[in-house]
């Protein structure tokens, strides 16, 4: 059986990375057979970072990648009926998510002193001064990778006004569908409510939680896909 590792629950969502709530939530919707290993450690995994699954005694890691392995082992169970035109949608959507809107969300938990100041507890079994010491290095590793990206170097309400637009075209494009792409799930939902619960679910003061959970749109949405495929966590 699949082995997926990945963070331990925090903050009152079953994951507090969107990556590992992502594949979670992409193997529960396929149905595909595997068991959770709650790690805290990235250190051996395959790119540095989790979720990675264990299968047949290969580790392999980063979210689309495990999946792009799995749709090879198992077939496309589903995206198989989407049209080419809705398949370039979800990607672009993914990308969204993946490639734009995770930086402003980087930057509310890791940098904003708000977001830090609860960040900081996930250190707490941690004995000083190595706690210090490691969430220190952790802080200014995400710092930097935001300033390598670009965001790092703007202003706050500037990264903020960034990212509530990316919320807003995500809440335009949901409306008052079921799903991200109409009255179907399919693949862009898992990456979708991997982001959304991150936002809804969890209790950070930041602009981008406040205005996730102002919406309707989002917080029905996430509401609905816990119902569907956590239904232990509601």
């Amino acid at each position: 059986m699949i082995k997926l590792i990945q963070f331990p629950s925090a903050f009152g969502v079953r994951n507090p990375s969107p990556f590992c709530l992502k594949l979670e939530t992409w193997l529960r919707m396929t149905g595909i057979a595997h068991e959770v290993v709650w790690s805290g450690s990235t250190r051996g995994t395959p790119k540095g970072k989790l979720p990675c699954i264990e299968e047949d005694g290969q580790i392999l890691g980063d979210s689309e990648l495990i999946i792009g392995h799995l749709i090879r082992r198992h077939g496309d169970l589903l995206d198989n009926a989407l049209d080419t035109l809705q398949r370039a949608r979800s990607v672009a959507w993914r990308t969204l998510f993946e490639e734009g809107l995770i930086f402003p969300l980087l930057y509310s938990r890791w940098v904003d002193p708000a977001g830090w100041a609860m960040m900081q507890r996930l250190f707490d079994p941690l004995p000083s001064p190595k706690r210090e010491l490691v969430s220190g290095q952790q802080r200014e590793s995400v710092r930097t990778r935001l300033l390598a990206q670009g965001l790092g170097a703007h202003a706050p309400d500037e990264i903020y006004g960034i990212g509530l637009r990316y919320l807003e075209a995500v809440e335009t494009q949901l409306g008052e569908q079921e799903f991200m792409l109409g009255e179907n799930p399919t693949a862009l939902d898992a990456t979708a409510y991997g982001f959304l619960a991150n936002l809804v679910d969890t209790n950070f003061d930041t602009p981008l939680n406040h205005r996730a959970q102002a919406s309707a749109a989002f917080t029905t949405y996430c509401r609905r896909m816990r119902l569907r495929y956590f239904p232990e966590l509601d």
